[in-house]
C-alpha cells in the first residue's frame, strides 16, 4: 500500500551512541514503505548520512508531509517549536529516557509506524506558548515554548520576588525560588517536579506553579490558556527566564514576562488506540492493575 506521506523528514538525536545505524535503518524502512526520505541538515552533518536529500528545518516545513523525530522529549521540543507554524505533523520514536511526547518504542517502530504511514493514526494537537520580556514598555526578548516558561532566581542565595497578574488583574506578590507557567504538555516536566498537577492535553489551560515558595499557602493554580499572564520582577539578584529549558535570557528589576497562547499548534500523531493514561502508567511507574 502506498504511504499517505510522500516526503518524510528524519530528524535525529545524533549525540547518542549508535544513532547513525538507527537512523539509517529507519530511513531504509521509510523507503520500503514508498516514502521519500529527507534528512534534516544538522542530523546529516553530525551523523555523516549523505545518501538522501538534505534540508534545513525551514525547507522541511515547506516541502515535507511528516516529521519523524528520533530521540527524546528534548529533541521533540526543539523540532516542534520550529515546525508548528508550517503545520507539519510529528511522530516521535523514543531514544531518550522518559518519552512523554516521543512515545513509540524504538524496538517496535516498524510494527507501529507501518499502519500510521498508511493513514491509521490519531492526531493530538498541542497549543504552544508565546512569551515576551517587556522592559520600559519595549519588547527586548521573545520566545515560544511548548512545555513551560520559567522565571528563576539567580545562582546566589536568596529568593526572587515576583508580582503576578492574570488578564491585567493583580493576583499576588510571591517570594520563591521561581515560578513556572506550564502547558498541559509541560505538566509532566519541571512543573511536576515542583509539585504541580498533571493536566490532560485536551484541556485548554495552563498551570502556575511556584518553586519552593516562602509562603506555603502559595499553591499551584490551573488557569485558562485564553488569557494573559504577566510576571514582574520586583526584587532578587540575577533573575532569569527560560523557555523549555532551551532558550534563556537575563532579567532586570521591573521587567515583565508576558505569556499568551501562541497562534500555532504542534501536531502530534499517535498510533490508533493511543492513550494518555497508558503513557502516564508506563512513564511514572504507576500500579497498572487490570486494564
Amino acid at each position: 500500500m502506498t504511504s499517505k506521506f510522500r516526503r518524510v523528514a528524519l530528524i535525529g538525536k545524533y549525540q547518542a551512541q549508535g544513532s547513525r545505524s538507527a537512523l539509517e535503518g529507519i530511513a531504509q524502512f521509510l523507503t520500503d514503505q514508498e516514502c521519500g526520505v529527507v534528512i534534516e541538515k544538522e542530523t546529516a552533518s553530525n551523523t555523516g548520512i549523505t545518501t538522501y536529500p538534505i534540508s534545513d528545518v525551514a525547507q522541511i516545513g515547506a516541502q515535507c508531509d511528516l516529521g519523524l523525530v528520533v530521540g527524546g522529549d528534548g529533541t521533540m521540543l526543539g523540532v516542534g517549536r520550529q515546525l508548528a507554524q508550517s503545520g507539519v505533523p510529528l511522530v516521535g520514536i523514543n531514544q531518550g529516557r522518559l518519552g512523554f511526547i516521543t512515545d513509540i518504542a524504538f524496538d517496535d517502530y516498524q510494527t507501529t509506524l507501518a499502519p500510521m504511514l498508511n493513514g491509521n493514526y490519531e492526531e493530538d494537537p498541542r497549543w504552544m506558548m508565546q512569551a515576551r520580556v517587556m522592559r520600559s514598555g519595549h519588547c527586548v526578548f521573545e520566545a515560544t515554548a511548548m512545555n513551560d516558561v520559567v522565571v528563576n532566581r539567580g545562582a546566589s542565595a536568596g529568593m526572587v520576588e515576583l508580582r503576578v497578574e492574570v488578564d491585567g488583574r493583580f493576583v499576588a506578590n510571591q517570594r520563591a525560588d521561581g515560578l513556572i507557567i506550564a502547558s498541559p504538555t509541560g505538566s509532566t516536566a519541571y512543573a511536576l517536579s515542583a509539585g504541580g498537577p498533571l493536566m490532560h492535553p485536551s484541556i485548554g489551560g495552563w498551570i502556575l506553579v511556584p518553586i519552593a515558595p516562602h509562603t506555603l499557602s502559595n499553591r499551584p493554580i490551573v488557569l485558562s490558556d485564553k488569557g494573559e499572564i504577566a510576571i514582574e520582577i520586583v526584587a532578587g539578584r540575577d533573575p532569569s527566564a527560560n523557555f523549555d529549558m532551551q532558550t534563556f535570557t537575563s532579567l532586570l528589576h521591573g521587567d515583565r514576562i508576558v505569556v499568551r497562547r501562541s497562534e500555532h499548534q504542534v501536531r502530534f500523531l499517535h498510533p490508533v488506540g493511543w492513550s494518555y493514561f497508558d503513557t502516564l502508567r508506563k512513564k511514572l511507574h504507576w500500579n497498572e492493575g487490570v486494564a
